[in-house]
């Protein structure tokens, strides 16, 4: 790697052209290799293994809320679709027709009313992904077509598994089940989803799509970084002081949302560090389990909550404002404003990087206005905010390729030979948040029994 070789130090190689590489070698306990982030041969790995075994999130079931219904996306580098059944459950099939692989439906929503038709020879599927039809099927006798794999029609992703809403799935099995994969994160996925006094949220408001040129790590890392605001958003808070410090004589306390959102960008480390960080296992995480910069934002109606929830569940969702809910790999989600952010890979260099926006049902339209407004602030491609991280994270991808140290430093926070394994508790300036990533990511790299070399 580094094109042919994967180096420590800066000579000693780990893996030959030819060999398959140990890519463990390339996490320390307190560091990571440069070629994690640059490497063709890790990202194609990272895809058959790691994002294979993963589960990922797919989508939300409120994009596809009647049978036929259907959302493309990629995933794990696989074209794949959402889509609503006949029977009201939910589908993850891959994207290609049976017959010549043609892709059965463009990227975005669609749908397919009673059948899924593939454009190019006209094969049809039920929504479940069963052959239905094949055109000139009279041409097709005593050819073996009846035995062969084209006839068993669309070929699943894999498991799937729907939780208050939110769909994900994994194309491989050789790890833990849903639920056991998740474990805390579902009942911060319950306190979010709770937000709503029916305890459902829905996707509002359109997506927001940008290409980050640079690795999905660098950007999942940046995630559970709290260090950096202070320094890399300076220009957009002081910006935000002066405007606001203007108008603060003629507009009393509290200032308008969207200052409210900007300004504790400006927090010091302090805040930061104090604002707690709690490591899960398989890479999860939450930023922010004391306090957050969104701790401030307010928007519900207790009262409506209490009613629907009672009081003890009621104060406990309102007590809940983190920075970001981390679900390794794929997606950081956040409790207030109810936004949303997913990692889509495309290459070692190249991410998609998407940003969604909740609607609590049954709340104050105030939720949605929040959370439309800090994506906008915030994850726009023309938000300030956004261009300070992207300046970076291109900068930080370019620059990995320099001569000199081939280390990256995750040593902030460390403490002895190794950290204790999740789930505990640290500050959030605590670059064991990342370590945890890192833990995972050398955990879900193992080549799994069978594998060709």
């Amino acid at each position: 790697m580094d094109g042919a070789r994967v180096r420590t130090g800066g000579t000693e190689p780990l893996a030959s052209r030819s060999a398959e590489p140990d890519v463990r070698a390339l996490v320390r306990p307190h560091e990571v290799h440069r070629d994690l982030y640059r490497c063709p041969r890790v990202f194609a790995l990272e895809m058959q293994r790691l994002w294979a075994r993963a589960w990922l999130y797919v989508g939300h079931d409120s994009q596809v809320p009647e049978p036929g219904d259907l959302v493309a996306l990629q995933l794990a580098a696989q074209p794949v679709l959402m889509l609503r059944r006949e029977d009201g459950g939910i589908a993850v099939l891959h994207n290609r027709c049976a017959h010549k692989g043609a892709p059965l439906a463009p990227e975005g929503p669609g749908r397919a009313a009673r059948l899924l038709r593939c454009p190019y020879h006209g094969w049809s599927y039920r929504l479940d992904g069963a052959l239905a039809g094949v055109p000139q099927r009279g041409g097709y006798e005593g050819s073996g077509l009846d035995a062969a794999a084209a006839a068993r029609g669309l070929t699943p992703y894999g498991e799937v598994a729907v939780h208050r809403g939110f769909v994900f799935a994994r194309a491989r099995t050789d790890g833990p089940g849903f639920e056991a994969a998740m474990g805390e994160l579902l009942d911060a996925l319950d306190l979010i989803a709770d937000r709503s006094p029916h305890g459902r949220l829905r996707v509002a408001g359109g997506v927001l799509r940008s290409v980050v040129p640079a690795n999905w790590k660098i950007y999942l890392e940046n995630v559970n970084d709290a260090l950096h605001p202070p320094s890399t958003h300076v220009s957009v808070t002081d910006s935000a002081r002066r405007l606001w410090s203007r108008q603060e004589a003629a507009q009393p306390p509290p200032p308008p949302l969207a200052m409210r959102q900007l300004l504790p960008f400006g927090s010091g480390p302090e805040f930061f560090d104090q604002m707690g960080g709690r490591l899960l296992p398989h890479g999860h995480s939450i930023l922010g389990t004391r306090q957050s910069i969104h701790t401030g934002y307010g928007g519900l109606d207790a009262q409506a909550l209490q009613a629907a929830h009672g009081h003890d569940r009621a104060a406990r969702v309102l007590g809940f404002a983190p920075q970001n809910v981390v679900f390794y790999p794929s997606m950081a989600l956040k409790g207030t404003p109810q936004v949303m952010r997913v990692l889509r890979p495309l290459a070692p260099d190249r991410t998609l990087l998407e940003a969604w926006a909740f609607e609590p049902e049954g709340a104050d339209p105030g939720a949605l206005r929040s959370a439309l407004l800090y994506n906008r602030q915030v994850f726009s491609p023309l938000s300030m905010v956004a261009h300070d991280d992207l300046h970076l994270f291109e900068g930080i991808q370019r620059s990995l390729a320099a001569d000199g140290n081939p280390w990256v430093s995750l040593h902030r926070g460390a403490r002895g030979d190794a950290d204790a394994p999740p789930p505990r508790d640290v500050g959030g300036l605590d670059e064991g948040l990342l370590r945890n990533q890192y833990r995972a990511w050398a955990e879900l790299m193992a080549p799994p029994a069978g594998d060709l070399p």
